[in-house]
């Protein structure tokens, strides 16, 4: 079970973590814009200072999203996550001890980078190294940590609501979590169908990433996993992989709007894109309770 749990807990942290912003967010936007709680002398903000704090972490998420198509196979999964750790406690540290107006959303721009990373790199890794078995269930218990993450993101947004510059506190507790992602996410060893991948694309030596493959999936399945079934293993993730790019034609991402993928693609994005949709309908309910301008929170 250790072999399973950890490989799947430490990557999930980073939906935990994208989660708890989405549900700190609310409480903070609120406590920062308020003469009383804010603690600053810059709380008077305007509707679009205050909007850019809410969504600076959704314009972080996009742009890490779009670094992570570039960069992923280069950095591979495991480091891809301790990248995205990485930016989330210096993107929550920024945040939380912002002096001003403008490090604050250079904090929370931080954060989201660090979202779209992890939140490309998590799936992969858990995908990549859990058994066959129990891939999809895993992957749908990520989610369950988002929705989790959501949740803590309230009970800690409401438990610091009345206290002065409270904001900070709840910008600022994301960084011990993701301390503790990048600490479980560097103990554990790179995925094996990565290190393979990496020697299908003829960017390393096929036998020594063979044997790094090995090495990995041993410390994944534990020392009484046996030569034979990793061998075994290791070789059926090669002959996929080797299948996988000998049917591989030559294209674009434009591909991805022609035919029966631009069938998957509105279904797929769709159901991405409606899943959010609930958001705007809570911020305007907070809104509508906190000031007569709801408007002024950017949520709808």
């Amino acid at each position: 079970m250790a072999a399973v749990i950890l490989p799947f807990v430490f990557p999930a942290l980073g939906g935990l973590l994208f989660g708890y912003d989405i549900g700190a967010t609310s409480g903070a936007t609120i406590s920062v814009h308020s003469a009383e709680l804010s603690g600053t002398t810059w709380f008077n903000l305007s509707s679009l200072q205050l909007g850019l704090v809410a969504s600076g972490s959704l314009y972080g998420a996009l742009g890490g999203s779009i670094l992570a198509y570039r960069i992923a196979d280069f950095l591979g999964r495991r480091i891809e996550l301790m990248t995205a750790a990485a930016l989330y406690i210096s993107g929550a540290l920024t945040t939380g001890l912002a002096p001003n107006f403008v490090v604050l959303i250079i904090g929370r721009l931080l954060y989201g980078v660090g979202i779209g990373l992890a939140m490309h790199g998590a799936p992969l890794y858990i995908a990549e190294t859990c058994p066959s078995q129990i891939r999809g269930t895993l992957i749908s218990f990520k989610e369950l940590f988002i929705v989790g993450g959501i949740l803590f993101g309230y009970l800690v947004g409401s438990y610091e609501i009345d206290v002065v510059g409270g904001w900070r506190y709840m910008f600022g507790f994301s960084a011990p979590l993701a301390a503790i992602m990048a600490v479980g996410m560097w103990s554990l060893p790179p995925s094996p169908r990565w290190l393979l991948l990496r020697a299908v694309q003829g960017k390393g030596p096929m036998e020594d990433n063979k044997k790094k493959a090995m090495n990995a999936l041993r410390r994944l399945k534990g020392p009484s996993a046996s030569d034979k079934v990793l061998t075994d293993e290791i070789e059926n993730n090669l002959s996929s992989i080797k299948a996988a790019y000998a049917d591989q034609a030559e294209g674009s991402i434009f591909q991805v709007f022609e035919g029966a993928s631009l069938k998957a693609f509105t279904i797929g994005g769709g159901l991405v894109l409606f899943q959010q949709d609930n958001r705007p309908a809570k911020c305007s309910i907070l809104c509508n309770l906190h000031s007569a301008d709801c408007w002024v929170y950017n949520c709808i």
